[in-house]
């Protein structure tokens, strides 16, 4: 294992998907979104993913070289073809965009549509909270859970990721799958050969599960059960219908290199608060703030993933064994 500052590890796992094919900004892409995610502590969706997308780029379920193209259908929608790339480029196509759009319009929408894992979902709501805008994002993802009531999967763990300006600190962001729990931490408990908690997962034939293997072959349990399912079947309608993606019942899995090109899709809403005839926005937000952190024990919804990215920039990242040795391997290919 070794260490590696933010930046140095970003280099090198851009410079590991380049080395298996990948256009270099698409590389640059990919490796920001990992380490950030990597960095917050959320490792399902971090360098865990490496082996499984350079398999995806290697079997052509993904074009790592790909260029994400938008058109302007309507004065605040952008219509984006990430053209069976990553999500990660698309989705910075649609940062560049969008708050010009929403300065305009007051409203601005980016429907993705032939994606993939599009990862942390916080991370681009949060970048646009950065520029003063509210930001909602809504991912479909292959199917992992089963309406209420039924036993076969139509909805994926469809996270929706939420984020909202705060003057003189950073923004405040939700992102939460709707599943109990992610995929991602299942998938890193298979690869580090550890069991899952009872009541995450259920297995192929429907019975509870701590078994991360027979988790990824059965079911995820919806959060807040049939609420949670409810809001997967809406998340399905936002960013698979509207964009006019696959169904998560019908792409192939972000977990193997089976298949063809999962084509799911993503919907970014992005709100301009000033927008709206007054300038109240930022009292109002700092209002609410003060009535949850005047409390003790209580938190804004992201803090603790602030924590551990400056943990992580001032210690750097431990990379475990596998990646790398990964990244080794790449690095001497590239020399």
């Amino acid at each position: 294992m070794s260490t590696l500052s933010l930046a140095d590890l970003t280099k090198r796992v851009a410079g590991t998907f380049v080395a298996h094919g990948c256009s270099e900004d698409t590389s640059a892409s990919v490796a920001r979104a990992l380490v950030t995610a990597e960095a917050d502590g959320l490792k399902g969706h971090g360098l865990s993913r490496v082996p499984t997308y350079l398999a995806m780029v290697k079997s052509g379920k993904i074009d790592g070289k790909a260029k994400p193209t938008a058109s302007n259908p309507r004065p605040s929608v952008l219509a984006i073809d990430a053209a069976k790339g990553f999500a990660y480029p698309a989705i910075d196509l649609a940062l560049a965009e969008l708050p010009a759009l929403a300065a305009k319009q007051g409203i601005a929408v980016a429907a993705i549509g032939n994606s993939n894992h599009c990862g942390a979902a916080g991370l681009p709501c949060e970048a646009l909270a950065k520029k003063g805008l509210v930001a909602l994002l809504f991912a479909n993802t292959p199917s992992a859970m089963a309406p209420w009531g039924g036993r076969e999967p139509v909805f994926g763990t469809n996270p929706i990721a939420f984020a909202a300006p705060l003057e003189g600190r950073e923004p405040a962001v939700v992102d939460l799958a709707l599943s109990k729990v992610a995929r991602g931490p299942i998938v890193a408990a298979k690869q580090k050969g550890e069991s899952i908690p009872e009541g995450w997962a259920l297995d192929a034939d429907g019975q509870a599960t701590t078994d991360p293997v027979k988790a990824l072959q059965g079911t995820m349990i919806p959060l807040g059960d049939a609420k949670g399912a409810a809001l997967a079947f809406m998340v399905e309608i936002l960013a698979a219908c509207i964009p006019g993606a696959h169904l998560a019942f019908e792409a192939s899995s972000f977990l193997d290199d089976k298949g063809g090109p999962p084509l799911t899709g993503q919907l970014l809403l992005t709100i301009d608060p000033a927008g709206f005839g007054h300038g109240r926005f930022g009292e109002r937000m700092a209002t609410l703030v003060a009535a949850i952190e005047g409390q003790q024990g209580a938190r804004l919804p992201g803090s603790r993933r602030l924590a551990n990215r400056a943990k992580a920039a001032r210690d750097g990242l431990t990379v475990g064994p596998e990646i790398e040795s990964i990244l080794t391997e790449a690095a001497s290919v590239k020399a």
